[in-house]
């Protein structure tokens, strides 16, 4: 592959948005890229120095070997009103993955988007925002992914003194029973929510 140099900006960029709050290295960059370091580096200043001059609410910042989109400082209000916004239950998806994190914990963005099949990213954060999941570490490995695991306030808003209550889950499940199964997990999980509530 070629870098496509009239895009390579807006490449850099959905790389960046893509990878969310994990970042990407220099060494990861690189090689999607196919540049050396040199480049790389001249690319990454002159994206960086384009988000600077323009009105805009995300910056590029580079922090140990690695760079990552953020939202500016200046706009933190608007994202704490955001966040605080009340909202009634949770989605289907948020469901998912509160389920899929309660079980298999401690546990990585990518591998909760391995088992749903889908990006979980934004419904992580709003889970963390309603403190129902919070960063418990970082995995071993390239990148350090943040490790995601409940809260104590997961475990009272459920009625739960520890995870052990969890319900278990059932075993040998034929492939056609997965989803009516999955389908009455996370209908009875979002009625324990919304009940607490």
């Amino acid at each position: 592959m070629t870098l496509d140099i009239v895009n390579w900006k807006a490449i850099i960029e959905a790389l960046l948005y893509a990878a969310g709050d994990e970042g990407l290295t220099k060494k990861q960059l690189m090689s999607v890229l196919e540049v050396e370091e040199v480049a790389l580096l001249d690319m990454m200043s002159a994206v960086k120095e384009e988000y600077q001059k323009q009105e805009r609410g995300i910056e590029l910042i580079e922090y140990a070997d690695s760079y990552m989109l953020l939202t500016k400082k200046e706009y933190s209000i608007y994202l704490k009103k955001l966040v605080e916004t009340p909202s009634k239950g949770l989605s289907q998806a948020a469901l998912e993955v509160l389920a899929i994190v309660s079980y298999k914990q401690p546990i990585t963005r990518s591998e909760v988007e391995e088992i749903r099949g889908v990006k979980s990213e934004r419904v992580l954060h709003s889970l963390v925002a309603k403190a129902l999941l919070c960063e418990v570490g970082r995995a071993d490995g390239p990148g350090r992914a943040i490790l995601y695991g409940t809260t104590p306030t997961f475990l009272e808003q459920f009625g739960l003194k520890a995870l052990d209550e969890l319900p278990p889950l059932p075993e040998n499940v034929e492939a056609d029973g997965v989803q009516e199964e999955a389908d009455l997990f996370f209908e009875n999980f979002n009625q324990t929510f919304e009940e607490i509530k």
